[in-house]
C-alpha cells in the first residue's frame, strides 16, 4: 500500500500572511464605508443585478411598463391641457394623488400651473419606477426590496420639492423676504455643518440638560458594574405595590426617552400610580468594549439588575418591561428563567419589542451576508458602530421626512424646527459593541435564532414557549424599527395569556404618549393561552379603538397583577453591597 506523499511545509498558507490579508480586507472595507454610509457596494451591485438581468429576460414586462409609460403621459398630457384652458389657471382634479404619509405636494401653491405639472409627472413617474422595480418574476425578496429602496432614495433626492426653481413655496417665500430666507439658509447650513463636522449635537439641544429638565426623576443609583448603572427611583406615593418594575431600555439609545420632561415621563407616571420602579441605564461602549457580546449584555445587565432588585425588595416578584432591543433582551432572559425554574419573574411587557425577526420591516434591507461582513469590518477596525453610521441608517429608512424635507426647511425656507426634549433625546445617540452588535444582527435578524428556539443563553437555548408570565406587549401604526405586525408575532411564539395594544405614533412618539397627548388612541385586546389565534389584519378589524393614552391601560393591567399596596422599600440594601451610589440619573447617561 502506498502512503500519500507529504505536503511540502511551502505549500501551507503562513499565519502571518493569513492574519496579514484579513487585516488588509478589512481595513479596505473599512475604509470604503466611510464614503458609502455603511452599505456595501457588493450587495448592492448584487441586488442589481440580479434585477436587471431578470428584466432583461422579461419581454412580457418591458412590454408592460412601455404601456404604463404610454398610458401615464397620455393621462400627465390630459392633466395638462385641462389645467392650461381654465379659467385663471386655476387647479384641477390631479390625475394622481401622493401617498397618505407623503405631505411635500400639500400647499395650494403646488396645485397651480406649471408646479401641478411637474409635481403630476414627478409622481407618475416614481409610480411608474415602483413598477419597473417591483414584480419580475425570478428576482428574491429581498433583492426586490433593496432595488425598489435605492430607487425610492433616488427619486426623493430629485423630487422638485428640493429645488429653488421647482418649488413654488421656497420662490414665493424667497421673491417675499427679497431672498432672506436663503440667507438664513445658508448661514443655517453652515452652523449644522460645523457643527456636525466637530461631533457637536445638533442646534437647540443645548437647552435640554440631562439632569436638569430632562431625565429628572428622583432617585439614586444602587448598582454599577462595567455596563450598566442600575437607578431606584423615589416614591411619590405614601403605598407602593409590592412587586417593582424593573425597565430594561434598548442600548442604542438612551434611557431617558422613558423620563424625558417631568410632563411627558413614564417613569414619573409609574411612580404616581403606586409603583417602584427600577431603571437600567446603559454605558456608552467604548473600544475597550469591543468583545462584550449578547451573553454578557444578558448576564451584566438584566440578571445583574434582578439581583440588585432582589436585595432590596427580597421575596418579591418583578414586572419587567423591555423597550425595543431592551425587550428582545428581556424576552431571552424570561425564556431563561423559565427553563431554568427562576420564578422571579411576574409579568413582561415589551415596548415595540420584536421577537421573530423575519418581517422586520425595512431595516432588513441591510440584512444579507454581504452587508453584515461589511459591516462587521467597519465595527472591527474601531471597536463599535458609531453613532453617526446608526443614525444614517435609521434616516435612510425615512428619508423623505428625516432628510430632504428638513432641508427644504432649514436651508431653503430659512426657518428652524424648535427642538423638543424627544428631538434632544434622539441626537444622544450611543455605539454598539463590535461583538455584540454582530452577534445580534447575526443570529437574530439573519438567522432568526431566537424564534427557532436556537439561540443560546447560559450555553443552552432558551425557547419562548417556556414562558408562562402574562405578556403586555405594544406596537405602534407608524413603527419602521419594528413593524407591529412583526411584534404582533409573540401570539405565535408563546404559549400564555397576551394582552396586544396597538397604539397610534412611530417607534418613539408613540411609547412617548402621556395622558393628554393630543391625537392619541389606541386598540387592546387580551388573548388566553388556550384562546383561537387571529392574525393582526383580523385583530384590528374587531378590536374597538380608544381615544386617549394608553399609559392608563398598561398601570392599571400591573395593578391588577399585583398584590395589596405597602410601605415603600427602602432606598438601596447597603447591607447587602447595594448602597446608595449617586443621584439619578447617574453618569453613565451622561457619557458621549
Amino acid at each position: 500500500m502506498c502512503k500519500a506523499p507529504e505536503a511540502f511545509p511551502f505549500e501551507r498558507d503562513s499565519y502571518a500572511s493569513t492574519a496579514l490579508g484579513d487585516v488588509v480586507d478589512r481595513s479596505l472595507h473599512a475604509a470604503v464605508s466611510r464614503l458609502t454610509a455603511g452599505l456595501s457596494p457588493a450587495a448592492l451591485a448584487e441586488a442589481y443585478f440580479d434585477w436587471a438581468t431578470h428584466l432583461a429576460s422579461a419581454p412580457g414586462k418591458q412590454s408592460q411598463l412601455l404601456d404604463k409609460a404610454f398610458r401615464k403621459a397620455v393621462r400627465l398630457g390630459h392633466h395638462a391641457s385641462r389645467q392650461l384652458v381654465a379659467q385663471g389657471g386655476t387647479s384641477e382634479e390631479p390625475c394622481i394623488e401622493p401617498l397618505p404619509q407623503d405631505r411635500r405636494f400639500a400647499s395650494e401653491a403646488w396645485q397651480k400651473w406649471p408646479y401641478s405639472f411637474i409635481y403630476q409627472s414627478f409622481l407618475l413617474q416614481q409610480q411608474w419606477w415602483h413598477n419597473a422595480t417591483t414584480g419580475v418574476r425570478g428576482v428574491t425578496a429581498q433583492h426586490e426590496r433593496v432595488i425598489e429602496f435605492a430607487s425610492r432614495q433616488l427619486l426623493d433626492m430629485l423630487s422638485p420639492a428640493n429645488f429653488i426653481p421647482t418649488n413654488p413655496e421656497v420662490l414665493n417665500k424667497t421673491v417675499d423676504e427679497a431672498g432672506m430666507n436663503l440667507v438664513r439658509g445658508y448661514q443655517n447650513f453652515l452652523e449644522d455643518w460645523q457643527r456636525s463636522t466637530s461631533g457637536a449635537k445638533p442646534v437647540g439641544s443645548e437647552k435640554f440638560a440631562v439632569g436638569g429638565n430632562i431625565a429628572v426623576s428622583p432617585g439614586k443609583v444602587i448598582y454599577r458594574n462595567r455596563l450598566i448603572e442600575l437607578i431606584q427611583y423615589a416614591p411619590t406615593t405614601a403605598e407602593v405595590r409590592p412587586e417593582p418594575i424593573l425597565v430594561i431600555p434598548a442600548w442604542i439609545m438612551k434611557y431617558y426617552i422613558l423620563d424625558l420632561s417631568p410632563h411627558n415621563s413614564l417613569v414619573r407616571y409609574l411612580t404616581s400610580q403606586g409603583f417602584t420602579v427600577f431603571m437600567v441605564s446603559w454605558k456608552n461602549p467604548d473600544p475597550d468594549d469591543r468583545d462584550l457580546g449578547m451573553e454578557d449584555y444578558l448576564m451584566l445587565g438584566v440578571m445583574a439588575a434582578f439581583d440588585a432588585i432582589g436585595a432590596v425588595v427580597p421575596q418579591r416578584k418583578v414586572h419587567a418591561v423591555g423597550y425595543c432591543l431592551g425587550g428582545t433582551l428581556l424576552s431571552i432572559a424570561a425564556a431563561a428563567m423559565a427553563r431554568d425554574g427562576d420564578e422571579r419573574l411576574r409579568s413582561m411587557t415589551l415596548l415595540a419589542a420584536q421577537t421573530d425577526f423575519t418581517e422586520a420591516g425595512e431595516l432588513m434591507l441591510f440584512i444579507n451576508e454581504s452587508q453584515l461582513s461589511f459591516l462587521e469590518d467597519t465595527m472591527w477596525e474601531q471597536g463599535f458602530l458609531d453613532t453617526r453610521q446608526m443614525a444614517g441608517a435609521f434616516q435612510l429608512l425615512r428619508s423623505n421626512d428625516l432628510i430632504w424635507s428638513r432641508m427644504v426647511h432649514d436651508y431653503l425656507m430659512g426657518e428652524r424646527e424648535p427642538m423638543s426634549d424627544l428631538m434632544a433625546w434622539n441626537a444622544d445617540a450611543t455605539r454598539m459593541p463590535y461583538r455584540m452588535h454582530s452577534e445580534y444582527l447575526r443570529r437574530l435578524f439573519l438567522e432568526n435564532d431566537l424564534a427557532e428556539g436556537r439561540f443560546g443563553a447560559g450555553s443552552r437555548p432558551v425557547v419562548l414557549t417556556d414562558i408562562r408570565v402574562p405578556i403586555f406587549a405594544v406596537g405602534t401604526v407608524r413603527d419602521h424599527v419594528a413593524p407591529w405586525r412583526s411584534v404582533f408575532k409573540i401570539h405565535l411564539l408563546t404559549d400564555t395569556e397576551v394582552t396586544f395594544l396597538l397604539t397610534s405614533g412611530g417607534h418613539n412618539a408613540g411609547i412617548v404618549s402621556e395622558p393628554g397627548h393630543n391625537g392619541r388612541s389606541y386598540q387592546v385586546a387580551t388573548k388566553s393561552a388556550d384562546e383561537r389565534y387571529a392574525d393582526p389584519d383580523t385583530w384590528t378589524g374587531r378590536v374597538p379603538t380608544r381615544a386617549g393614552s394608553w399609559w392608563p391601560e398598561l398601570a392599571q393591567w400591573l395593578a391588577a397583577r399585583s398584590g395589596a399596596p405597602v410601605a415603600p422599600p427602602p432606598m438601596g440594601a447597603a447591607a447587602s453591597g447595594y448602597a446608595p451610589l449617586a443621584d439619578a440619573p447617574g453618569s453613565y447617561v451622561r457619557q458621549e
